[in-house]
Parts: structure tokens; sequence; C-alpha cells
């Protein structure tokens, strides 16, 4: 192998991939590195907007989901149709993510199979990374510039930044089953279920999510000494799915909050994970992270054009600027929602509000805060503050 590359990307999932075909495509030398057989715990929804903005094909999709069933803690649910609005995509990562990798492979970026060990500037400016392919061996390789893509527990990110430096996270766990024939009195093919209770997760949510033959079942929590095992036991009981045959069970940290900064000013950019870019409240990271890859790829191109490191510092304003306020307001939802059953039950009770609903698909679908209605807006506003009053006043 060629150990000179322009851009070497760490990392195979959603934004190292996107980041690796991009770039490849425009005729840069690209590196891609990534472990084999890794797959994410992810729920695998993915919203219009990213199957149009990425041209993901429609029969990488399980499953096309109508709608969201929200649960309290006391039970009651809560259907959120979406309507004509559309669908929400369902993928399973086993097959997606090497999909994603090899269309970036047919663009033009080489693989490698390997683990990122560490990095070190040279004297003329350029990363020597020394890489463990599969099989033992270790490898240095130079590039002009490194995308850490490599996930919440970023190899990279602690080189350049350090322990200490990582966003807040929940740890996420969730057990992949086959789904039962046909619709059953506790299970919908056609709806995700998003169970809202403080035995199941304290400080999120747990989730049963049909991809079509399969089914996610997990749920997430930062307080440690919380269950998820047992959590996904209930979950699975209460779904009807306990004798369901298990496919395969996993576990990782889902990073709630952009990181303050992505890039070292040098050579090294951030993107996905890494970055910290998992929406609050949701846990949606598929589309953020396919969005920083490109966002990703452009900045290490305008660096290698330019030759100014500063266009790194794009990637992090271009996606705060769209996607900041949106941020913000989930981690805003989730610090005043999540904090006890009490207010849970107010959640989902908001929930059956025609403009909460209509608000809520319209913003996931397209990615977008919806402007065009400033009185629905104000609508959720007041009947916000008269659940957090009603709940004050008990």
């Amino acid at each position: 192998m060629n150990t000179d590359f322009d851009i070497v990307v760490v990392g195979g999932g959603p934004a190292g991939a996107t980041a690796a075909h991009d770039l490849a495509r425009r005729g840069h030398k690209v590196l891609m590195i990534d472990k084999e057989g890794r797959i994410k715990p992810c729920g695998g929804a993915i919203p219009t907007r990213a199957i149009r903005d990425y041209d993901i094909p429609l029969d990488l999709l399980t499953a096309r989901i109508g709608a969201a069933r929200i649960i309290s803690p006391k039970g009651e649910k809560v259907s959120m149709e979406i309507g004509d609005r559309g669908f929400v995509g369902m993928v399973d990562r086993d097959v997606f993510d090497p999909w994603l990798r090899e269309r970036a492979a047919k663009a033009g970026a080489s693989r490698m199979l390997g683990s990122f060990k560490s990095l070190a500037y040279r004297a003329d400016g350029a990363v020597v990374l020394k890489v463990e392919a599969d099989g033992g061996a270790v490898q240095e390789i130079s590039a002009k510039t490194v995308i850490g893509a490599d996930g919440a527990n970023s190899t990279v990110r602690r080189s350049i930044f350090g322990l200490k430096a990582r966003p807040p996270y929940v740890f996420a766990y969730h057990e992949i089953v086959k789904s039962p024939p046909g619709r059953t009195e506790k299970f919908d093919p056609d709806s995700c279920d998003v169970v809202y209770d403080g035995r199941v997760s304290p400080d999120f949510y747990g989730w049963v999510f049909p991809h079509g033959e399969h089914t996610s079942i997990g749920v997430g929590s930062a307080i440690k000494g919380h269950s998820l095992k047992e959590a996904t036991r209930k979950l699975r009981a209460d779904a009807g799915l306990s004798d369901a045959e298990t496919i395969r069970v996993e576990g990782a940290p889902l990073p709630l909050k952009p990181m303050r900064r992505w890039d070292d000013g040098r050579a090294i950019l951030l993107i996905g994970d890494a970055a910290g870019c998992v929406a609050p409240s949701s846990g949606e990271g598929i589309y953020y992270a396919m969005l920083t890859g490109e966002l990703g790829a452009d900045a290490a191109e305008d660096m290698l054009v330019s030759g100014s490191a500063k266009a790194l510092r794009t990637a992090r304003k271009r996606f705060m600027k769209e996607h900041g306020r949106v941020f913000f307001i989930l981690g805003l939802l989730q610090r005043i929602w999540y904090r006890s059953d009490k207010r849970r039950e107010q959640f989902v009770k908001m929930c059956r509000d025609p403009d909460v609903q209509r608000l809520t698909w319209e913003s996931y679908l397209n990615k977008k805060l919806v402007r065009k209605e400033p009185l629905a807006h104000l609508r959720v506003l007041v009947k916000d503050v008269q659940q957090l009053l009603g709940i004050a006043a008990r």
C-alpha cells in the first residue's frame, strides 16, 4: 500500500464513509481505516431528508414506519401518525454501514482494515499515523489531513485533545431480535414505540423499533448502576417479544452535545460521534453523522486547496448555523421533561396535541425548524408552560 495520502479517514461508519466517498469522488487520494465487523447499537431510523440528500437506495430500507407510539410511565399510549408527510426509513446497520463503505471504495477511496493507534506531526506538516492492521502488523501512514470519525470513544480525539475532552453522553444498549409474523396485540410492525418510563430509563428512554424481519429493542441512560439489560428485558416483555430469537446484542456510548472544537488548528478534524453530533433527547445520529461527513469533506478539501488550517473550522460553523438551535431546543426538552415520571406523564399527554405532532414530524423528516406556522409554535409554547405550571402547582 502506498502510504502517502491526501486525506486519511479514521472510521467507516456513516460519517467517515460519507467523507471518504465525497473526497474520493472529487479526485483526492483517500484512505479509509476501519475495524472489521463493528456494529454500533442504533435504532436505525433515517428521515426523508437523509434518503434524499445522500442518495440512499430505497431497497436498503428494511421498513417504512408511518407512526410512533409514545408510552408513558403509567402505560398511556399516544399514537403520532405521520400521515401524508412521508415515512421514517429503517435500516440495519450491519447492512447499511458496509454498503456506505463499499460506495466509498467504488468512488476511489482505498480501504484498510485495522485500528488507529497514534499520530504525530512530521517536520513538513504532514501527519503520520500508526495503524495496526488486521493480523497485528503496525504500519505508518502519512497524510496531509486526517478526519477522525472513530466514534464516541474516539482515539483520534484523545490524541489531539487529551482524555478529558469528551461530550456528555448516555450509554446505549440494544438487542436485535426476530420480529413476529404480522401484527400482534402488543407489537405493531409499522410503528416505533418510544417508552418514557423511569423504570426503563431514569434520564432517557427505551425503544422498540421494527426493522421488517428484525426489531431493535434497547435503552439509553447515563445513570451508573441502572441495568440496561434488565430494562431491555422489560421492554421485550411489554412488547410480547420475550421469546423472540435474539440475533445479536450491542452497546456503546451516545454523545449528546457537539464539541466546542472539532479541529486541532493544524490538520486534524473530528466528525460524527467523535465530534459529539448525536441529537439530545432523541439520540438520532445517522443523518447528523452523514451531514458532518459531507461538511468535513468540504472543509478538508478547502484546506488542501488553500493551504490554510482555518478551513477546517468551517465544518463546525456550518453545522451549528444550520442545526445548533435544534440541538439547543432538544437539550432543553430533555432537561425539562425527562427529570421525573410526573413530567414524563405530562410530556406524553402533550404529544396528543395536533400542533405538537405536526411540528414534530415536519421538523424531524426535513431537519428544519418549521418557521411558517408562528401561531402553532405559540400555541405549543402556551401549552408547554401550562403543563409546567400544572406540575409546579401540585
